[in-house]
């Protein structure tokens, strides 16, 4: 079960997970402990230690890791800067390596390096009892939908037979709507694109009673379709748009 906090860190527990160390641990690192204390805080005192399986990475990218001694073979942890990396009940430790070595080698941001990690585990033996479940966040203050929360992306699946494969493309849904506009990818609705526009909204039905030569109508019907393809978060101002929106109209039918 994976937490985090935008300043702070994250943490997953698992085996036979405590579901209070995820708060737990980030009030623990928001009040200075060290990601070491912080284990050692959660795990002294808990009588079912040694099923516990626990991982952290505080803000400034220390890790620690903390596997139980009658969790499930195969069962442990590999950690580095940036990343703490646990599992039980898995082939072997070359599983927990692979993942380690594909986070190191991506060039992808934070969420693609954690997915690359996540797809390299399962070549390398995975886990015998099969494949269930993937779950993937990362924070950022103000991240989140309208800046409200810190919440940059936090998706899960619960029950898939390719729950990797669906994580990425659920991922790559979530940045379509929600991903940052790059600054070459904002063009002027003007020129050919001002045509093209104008033939996609109109074969969408966006510009049923509105006249396509009228600038102020054109970009009402645009923002209207905006608006209700949920593409707000990728709005620019007014008479301009986004690239990677105009692909999507492309392709809706």
């Amino acid at each position: 079960m994976p937490y985090a906090r935008a300043g702070v860190g994250a943490v997953a527990t698992q085996a036979l997970a405590n579901v209070t160390y995820g708060p737990r641990a980030l009030e623990l690192l928001a009040q200075g402990k060290t990601v070491s204390e912080t284990i050692e805080l959660l795990t002294e005192q808990d009588q079912q230690q040694a099923q516990r399986q626990v991982g952290i990475v505080d803000a400034r990218g220390n890790a620690a890791a903390f596997t139980g001694g009658d969790c499930h073979d195969w069962a442990g942890s590999l950690i580095g800067e940036h990343y703490a990396i646990q599992g039980n009940i898995l082939a072997g430790r070359q599983i927990v390596e692979a993942m380690a070595s594909a986070h190191k080698a991506s060039d992808d941001d934070l969420a693609g390096r954690l997915l690359a990690a996540l797809e390299a585990g399962q070549p390398a033996g995975g886990n015998p009892r099969g494949k269930q479940s993937a779950a993937l966040i990362g924070v950022r203050e103000g991240g989140g939908y309208g800046g409200g929360n810190d919440r940059l992306v936090d998706l899960r699946v619960d029950d898939h037979p390719e729950p990797i494969r669906e994580l990425a493309r659920i991922r790559d849904l979530h940045t379509l709507y929600f991903g940052e506009t790059r600054p070459e990818d904002i063009v002027a609705v003007e020129g050919d694109i001002r045509k093209e526009v104008v033939a996609l909204l109109q074969r969408l039905g966006y510009l049923e009673g509105r006249d396509p030569g009228d600038d102020e109508a054109l970009i009402d019907a645009l923002t209207d379709f905006l608006h209700i393809e949920n593409f707000e978060e990728r709005e620019q101002e007014r008479g301009y748009l986004d690239l990677e929106v105009l692909r999507f109209m492309r392709s809706k039918r």
